[in-house]
């Protein structure tokens, strides 16, 4: 495996040689030490980096530099290397735009010019963040390829489950030189994408989600039989629930079928949440939460779909749809919603190959220079519009209803008036979609005078609605009209308690009509559909399955 890099980009020559000197004096055996002059070259450098498979382990940049300064070049390369760590070079002037970084680009450390003695002021920084990248979990070993067609929905099934789960890789497409050696090499043809193949050389072809999470390192096993909480669904709700349990010396599993983030973690900047005045990507917030929850000692699951729940005495039994099974003494369901389905002639056979459900931020570079079309008229749909609106020649964001202002947050409807490329149609629904092989027309239709008009279009993303994937719940827990799950209060009928109960209190407020189970975050009924509130309900979800362990 070839050294990590560290990068440092600086336009000031002398100041590049220097610290790529001391840097070379003190690392120089483990790692490969490269500098660029400006951040376009940093980037240019970075590509050439990932398209090797090689890990990067730290850049450095300077904050003053013309045309992309130091806070927007690590913006921009944490697409390319979300797990890198991030340090920005800064004079005594700049500690205030250092200090911003920290929430815009998730910074981990700033550097004050002059740095010298490196001995005091540079190796322990460095030092104390090559450790920590080191220590990631989810440490890239080497580089996974995906040979695939661009329009093929189980190619694009496959680049979703690996970004969404911050799994490096490289994609090959299989009409390219290279995508046709790599089928020959593994004896299938162009028909037979797509096609993994591992770090260490393996080749899976059409993987499932759990064959491919194994392969790359994600954990798919529990390391016990039996725990204090189990947490099914790792979204923000679930990802809180872990991180305060597994604080608190609970043994905990986090369970999630897909990836880690859940809606939010697919949000190419959520704005609202506290602390991060300049917003956060879902991903980051994603990948901070778990490496928190994995510091305290929780495991997490990943493609483990949970089929079945029962209580078995005092304990409550997770059966997996392979079978296999765990339990716990309590449980608590984070699962979230899903969005609902379009209906529409001939949209679902380009699920994946044109249309596409949540922000598939990946493909947004694929989209430049062409027109991209999302349904939806809440906060996921808005972030998804401002963030496309950086590579699309328009954005056009159909809304059922009259206006942005009733489903999206004021900021965010703000933010759209902003931008020139993003084009609101209220009254707007979509009615079909056509293509060969993938889409390539839509049919809008206005939905107070019935007129239809078809448009060219090729990318469409979706966020409607929210459907709660609670359906292997039926006749355990008890759950509303829409399938969300009610808890405390609201099982209570006239004062009553829900028939069935077992106990002689009543539930507690995030508790389920199954004692010691219990939910937060969107998948409860009458929940606040925001992160901050998921988050909450998750830490409070804890606090109530302490007090219930210990009434038992």
């Amino acid at each position: 495996m070839a050294k990590p890099t560290i990068l440092t980009v600086d336009d000031d020559p002398g100041v590049s040689r220097a610290i790529a000197r001391d840097l070379r004096r003190r690392y120089g055996d483990r790692y490969r030490v490269l500098r660029a002059p400006s951040g376009a070259e940093a980037l240019e450098a970075l590509r050439e980096v990932k398209l090797r498979g090689e890990p990067l382990a730290v850049m450095i940049a300077d904050y003053r530099m013309p045309t992309m300064n130091g806070v927007q070049f690590l913006e921009a390369a944490m697409d390319l290397f979300p797990l890198a760590r991030r340090v920005l070079l800064t004079a005594y002037a700049d500690t205030g735009a250092a200090i911003d970084a920290i929430n815009i680009v998730d910074l981990d450390h700033y550097l004050l010019k002059p740095w010298s003695p490196p001995e005091e002021n540079l190796y322990p920084v460095l030092d104390a963040l090559l450790e920590l990248w080191a220590a990631a979990p989810d440490l890239a070993v080497g580089e996974t390829r995906i040979v695939g067609h661009r329009w093929s929905a189980p190619s694009f099934a496959v680049r979703e489950f690996l970004a969404r789960n911050l799994v490096p890789y490289r994609w090959v497409a299989a009409d390219e030189p290279e995508g046709r050696r790599l089928l020959d090499a593994a004896g299938l043809s162009a028909d037979d994408v797509p096609l993994v193949i591992t770090a260490d050389g393996k080749t899976l072809q059409a993987p499932s989600e759990a064959e491919l999470a194994a392969e790359v390192g994600l954990s798919t096993t529990p390391a016990a039989d039996f725990y204090d909480v189990v947490v099914i669904g790792a979204g923000p709700a679930g990802l809180g629930a872990a991180v305060y349990a597994a604080s608190e010396g609970l043994r905990t599993v986090l369970v999630e079928r897909s990836a880690t983030g859940g809606q939010a973690g697919q949000s190419s900047r959520i704005e609202n949440y506290l602390g991060f005045p300049d917003g956060v990507s879902g991903a980051q917030l994603t990948d901070r939460a778990r490496r928190q929850a994995t510091r305290f000692g929780a495991e997490i699951l990943s493609a483990r779909e949970v089929v079945s729940l029962e209580a078995a005495g005092a304990g409550r039994v997770l059966r997996f749809s392979d079978g296999t099974s765990i339990g716990a003494h309590t449980v608590v369901l984070a699962t979230g919603v899903s969005y609902r389905r379009l209906e529409g002639a001939g949209l679902d056979e380009f699920t994946g190959a044109g249309v596409f459900y949540g922000s598939a931020s990946f493909e947004a570079a694929n989209c430049t220079g062409e027109d991209v079309y999302i349904v939806g008229g809440a906060n996921s749909a808005g972030q998804a519009a401002v963030y496309f609106s950086r590579y699309a020649n328009r954005v056009h964001l159909l809304v059922r209803g009259a206006d942005l202002a009733r489903s999206m947050s004021h900021y965010l409807v703000q933010q759209i008036d902003g931008i020139a490329n993003i084009h609101v149609h209220p009254h707007t629904e979509v009615a079909g979609g056509e293509g060969d092989r993938h889409l390539q027309r839509l049919t809008l239709r206005d939905n107070r005078t019935g007129d239809v008009r078809t448009t060219d279009a090729s990318w469409l993303f979706v966020f409607i609605g929210a459907e709660p994937p609670t359906g292997w719940l039926d006749g355990v827990v008890r759950r509303d009209e829409r399938g969300f799950v009610l808890t405390g209060p609201d099982l209570l009928s006239e004062g009553a308690r829900p028939a069935g109960w077992p106990l002689s209190r009543d539930p507690y407020h995030l508790e389920t009509s199954v004692p010691g189970v219990f939910a937060a975050g969107d998948v409860r009924a009458e929940s606040v559909k925001r992160v901050a509130s998921a988050v909450g309900e998750g830490a409070m979800a804890v606090s109530l399955v302490h007090r219930y362990m210990e009434a038992q």
